[in-house]
């Protein structure tokens, strides 16, 4: 087999998504009263773990899907192309922003009040995977493959070069001092910027989204060459040469550029699609070729309604944690120590917390699945 038929489907992929968005919420919903596995917490500044390999991956998925969907916007008109790509960019981008807006009211003195705009960080996860999609629309419409792979090096080395030529000399890659931190607080201020870790500064910024859009890109160039060498042993043989060469790549830059997730260094930018080629090589071996189909459903639901699930199991882990119970716990708190701890001491019970709220978001996209619900953008 040489080639794809254009209306082939290939599971394999859509497990892939699914299998992101459900790591994403096991993620981002630990258990409280103990710690979760290390592997399951984002590395602090350099480093890697399973954490920091989830939202790449979903950047990846993107771009896989733009191989399957963008010929038809390679073969539309220019008004009707940017008048998709421009509607979605904006929708993705203002759902992130009105999620972490929310709940938008807050209550100060006894007062309820608005929360100030310019207490709202403006970029985010959702809000990178906008600018992410955006780019990858544009070039994959405007430009060759050939002429992809080499934006993607340039990206990577210019971001790699900004780093080093406008960070504190001696001190590009600390997290106060590098250059996108700065950029990011010259461009959307101190209110606007996410306050969570150490001192203020945004994993999701505004420089450090240029080496994430070729996660995207090598997820499109990924699905380009599986359509064209379509589910075979010497497609799965490449994509594994391929995975394997991009981690050598990014384990030996990193001897001088280190691996951060939250800095999005070059080197974990090619880390990342190197373990992502190396998954979807595995996935399709089992999914497609030898036709093991067990558990595929399940992941399946999660991709068949992504941004819902990963909308709804944020903004409802938010909910939660706003009501509290009693004076020292809010509702996921007291539900996680007074319930799961019992049952699941330690660190089990901070992962048994995230299952089975990942299981309750999934059990919302089995319900969509189920009355043929399908909302996308």
């Amino acid at each position: 087999m040489t080639g794809v038929l254009k209306n082939e489907r290939f599971l394999s992929l859509d497990v892939f998504r699914g299998l992101t968005i459900a790591l994403m919420i096991l993620v981002n919903t630990p258990g409280t009263g103990a710690k979760m596995y290390a592997y399951l917490v984002h590395a602090d500044w350099f480093g890697f773990t399973l954490a920091d390999l989830i939202f790449p991956s979903f950047l990846f998925a993107t771009g896989n899907a733009m191989s399957f969907s963008m010929r038809k916007f390679r073969e539309a008109a220019a008004v009707d192309f940017w008048k998709k790509v421009v509607k979605r960019t904006l929708l993705i981008f203002l759902l992130g922003f009105l999620m972490y807006w929310y709940p938008f009211l807050r209550i100060s003195d006894g007062h309820t009040e608005w929360i100030p705009f310019g207490e709202t960080r403006v970029m985010g996860v959702l809000q990178r995977i906008a600018l992410c999609y955006f780019f990858g629309a544009v070039l994959v419409r405007y430009c060759s493959v050939k002429t992809i792979v080499w934006i993607c090096v340039t990206l990577l080395l210019g971001y790699w070069g900004l780093l080093y030529a406008f960070g504190d000399p001696g001190h590009q890659l600390e997290m106060a001092r590098n250059a996108a931190t700065k950029f990011d607080l010259s461009v959307l201020g101190m209110g606007h910027i996410y306050k969570k870790d150490a001192i203020p500064f945004d994993p999701e910024g505004i420089l450090s989204t240029l080496p994430s859009i070729v996660n995207v890109l090598g997820g499109y160039l990924a699905g380009v060459f599986i359509r064209k060498k379509g589910k075979t042993f010497e497609t799965i043989a490449m994509l594994l040469i391929a995975g394997f060469g991009l981690y050598c790549l990014a384990e030996w830059w990193g001897l001088v550029f280190p691996v951060s997730k939250k800095l999005w260094t070059s080197p974990f930018a090619l880390l990342t699609v190197g373990l992502d080629l190396s998954v979807l090589a595995v996935l399709i071996f089992v999914v497609e070729l030898k036709n093991i189909r067990t558990g595929t459903r399940f992941f399946d639901i999660f991709g068949k309604n992504p941004l819902v699930i990963y909308l709804f199991s944020e903004i409802f882990f938010i909910t939660l944690r706003l009501i509290p119970v009693n004076e020292h716990q809010d509702t996921f708190e007291w539900v996680s120590e007074n319930v799961f701890q019992l049952l699941f001491p330690g660190s089990f019970g901070a992962f048994m917390t995230a299952l089975v709220y990942m299981l309750l978001c999934w059990s919302l996209g089995w319900w969509m699945d189920k009355k043929n619900i399908y909302i996308k953008i």
